[in-house]
């Protein structure tokens, strides 16, 4: 509530200048909020988000209440670092251009030992993925000290490195109760050479922009899980959109973020997971409604942030992936390279081998949305991993309509 004592409120509350009905919708409505910049802190996301949907998201005027999108002035946007690494230094640095980067989320998350769970990061990297990853809830538990897992994880990676000749890393989730231990975590993985760490979106926005300064600091990828945001993000009616998170993580600063597959299991439809994968990748970002993109942004200048297909994809769907997508992506397969029937090593061998027949038939020109499936049988039959991995989840889908689709077209899942 605002009072004119003692305080300019002419110029410092905020303006409601447009009010346009959500389409076929009867009752809502989209209303366009302006706030004066003087009202924000520099360079902190945590004073952001207390001002923009602090209180007013429990007024008991509002049956509810939905963030859809942001724009941010350029001069506000420049009083943030942004992710501390970027796309094209991290591809300097791994050396691998042309193509997504492949990954896997080590299965199952959770009961290995630490030397087991190394064992399965070197099968991975060995048969060809880029990366191999902790999962969000893999901390510190008694079957398997986080020092540990570092240890082994790390001795994995060298191995494979040194066996393959590429560059490889394992994101080590160094998300813990204290920045403190954070800290300790990812000093730990430096030490031991990693070329990347992990953390959870649940750690908190400050938490998040002071593990970005060290990772800066250190010459860190720094990997974000997104972990918990479908408790605010997934309903239409009520919450954040995902795009709005994802602006504010690139602000925040982060080098990868989850953003969605539209073709696997978590939720998103094609449409506007591309929008949110636009706000992670553009140096300005248009006004697409059919993508959700309710404004221009000028990210003027700000790196870009990788984004992240996670959660129930698999090779069969390779070619559906690099047409939604491109090549600034990371592509991981959990389930989808360590439940091989063939093991471990020809699950990745399997999506490797179909990710270069896709590129390669998508730079001769061939049309992969319609050619893809047979593109991929072609290549299985020089590949004997790859065939497996066709037949065994050539049936699987998850093809459930999206709860977060865009109020300005229809969309239907590709998968």
């Amino acid at each position: 509530m605002w009072t004119d004592r003692l305080t300019a409120a002419e110029y410092y509350r905020a303006k409601a200048f447009r009010v346009d009905p959500v389409p076929g919708t009867p009752g809502q409505w989209f209303a366009y909020i302006a706030y004066d910049l003087d009202l924000f802190e520099e360079g902190s996301i945590a004073n952001l988000t207390a001002s923009i949907i602090g209180n007013v998201f429990s007024f008991k005027p509002l049956k509810a209440a939905r963030l859809e999108d942001m724009q941010f002035p350029a001069a506000y946007v420049k009083t943030y670092r942004g992710p501390p690494t970027g796309i094209v230094v991290e591809r300097e640095r791994l050396d691998k251009y042309g193509r997504p980067l492949l990954g896997a989320t080590i299965k199952p998350k959770l009961g290995l030992s630490g030397k087991n769970y190394g064992r399965v990061v070197y099968e991975a990297l060995l048969g060809g993925l880029d990366f191999t990853k902790d999962d969000e809830n893999i901390n510190s538990q008694p079957f398997m000290h986080w020092r540990d897992r570092f240890s082994f994880c790390m001795e994995a990676v060298q191995k494979a490195q040194a066996a393959s000749g590429e560059v490889k890393g394992h994101y080590l989730n160094i998300t813990a109760g204290t920045m403190e231990e954070m800290y300790r975590r990812a000093e730990f993985a430096k030490q031991l050479g990693s070329c990347i760490v992990m953390i959870d979106l649940i750690i908190g926005w400050t938490a998040i922009q002071s593990i970005s300064e060290w990772a800066r600091a250190n010459d860190m990828i720094l990997h974000l899980h997104r972990a918990g945001h479908g408790t605010y993000t997934r309903q239409k009616n009520h919450g954040v959109s995902f795009r709005v998170i994802a602006k504010w993580l690139r602000l925040a600063g982060v080098d990868h973020m989850h953003a969605g597959t539209a073709v696997g299991k978590l939720e998103g439809d094609p449409l506007t997971v591309q929008g949110y994968y636009n706000v992670c990748r553009d140096s300005y970002t248009k006004q697409d409604l059919p993508r959700g993109i309710f404004f221009d942004q000028d990210w003027a200048g700000l790196r870009k942030v990788m984004p992240v297909a996670s959660g129930g994809i698999h090779a069969g769907q390779m070619h559906q992936l690099i047409d939604l997508f491109g090549d600034d992506v990371v592509l991981q397969f959990g389930g989808g390279t360590i439940g091989h029937p063939m093991g471990i090593q020809a699950g990745a061998t399997a999506n490797r081998v179909a990710l270069e027949a896709m590129v390669l038939a998508r730079n001769e020109g061939r049309d992969i949305a319609n050619e893809g499936p047979q593109i991929l049988a072609d290549a299985a039959k020089g590949c004997r991993p790859l065939e497996a991995a066709l037949v065994t989840w050539k049936d699987v889908t998850f093809n459930y309509a999206s709860t977060d689709t865009s109020d300005f077209v229809p969309t239907a899942s590709v998968a």
